[in-house]
């Protein structure tokens, strides 16, 4: 995924340092780190920094039912963002790109929850939205995670997988 945004935005550039900062270990600060910056920027606020700062912020949950609930905020908020707000944080992003992972967090979420049904719902949704990932290691792993989560949700399992973002946290 490329680097460089189109112009600074203080606000993502928060969320990045949390999200470092969880992916380090302290996943309590980053939670909140992330937590402040939610209040701040309310339920109604930029609709790509709810969608970035839920769908971060639901990793650093062991929950299920609680990283579901932030996960729900993000695919909310994601569908609330524009081709045009994508474009002028990053000219190397599309919305169509977020969906693939959204979906397959709900997912996981939902089989880890033992719903079994909605859990299919998303894995679907998430086969249906791979192909705008990207041809590069990102889009690798996801298409893995994606027949990883179908996988244990045709098998009816429920652990926390090994690959799962925040498992080393």
């Amino acid at each position: 995924m490329p680097t460089a945004p189109a112009s600074p935005d203080p606000t993502m550039e928060a969320i990045g340092h949390a999200v470092a900062e969880g992916r380090a270990g302290n996943s309590a600060s980053a939670r909140h780190k992330l937590l402040g910056l939610w209040f701040a920027i309310g339920v109604t606020g930029d609709p790509l920094h709810r969608c970035s700062l839920a769908h971060y912020l639901a990793d650093l949950y062991e929950d299920p039912a609680q990283a579901l609930a932030w996960d729900i905020r993000a695919l909310d908020a994601a569908d609330a963002v524009t081709e045009q707000r994508i474009q002028e944080h990053h000219a190397g992003l599309h919305i169509a790109g977020f969906y693939p992972s959204l979906h397959l967090n709900l997912a996981d979420n939902y089989r880890r929850l033992g719903s079994f049904e909605a859990a299919t719902e998303h894995i679907n949704a998430a086969k249906t939205h791979a192909p705008s990932l990207p041809q590069d290691p990102y889009g690798d792993l996801l298409r893995s995670a994606i027949q990883e989560v179908a996988e244990a949700i045709a098998g009816r399992d429920q652990s926390r997988r090994a690959s799962a973002p925040g498992s080393a946290a």
